[in-house]
């Protein structure tokens, strides 16, 4: 593949601005604000909690092996 042909489809796929994606531009800016909106949520108390008891068994047995 040539440098033209390289650059021909990275301005026809990557290049792009969001508007000249078409249908694209809406499924990719819903699932961004989807994503946002996962992101900004809180960890569930027990899932933290789990988390805690994984770190701490980690910790132990780092201890135990002389770590």
């Amino acid at each position: 593949m040539t440098k033209s042909e390289t650059g021909a489809r990275r301005g026809a796929a990557g290049g792009q601005s969001p508007a000249g994606l078409g249908p694209n531009a809406e499924i990719g800016r819903r699932l961004k604000q989807y994503y946002d909106d996962i992101v900004s949520e809180d960890v569930p108390d027990r899932f933290a909690d789990l988390l805690r008891q994984l770190e701490e068994s980690e910790a132990k047995a780092g201890t135990a092996k002389g770590e």
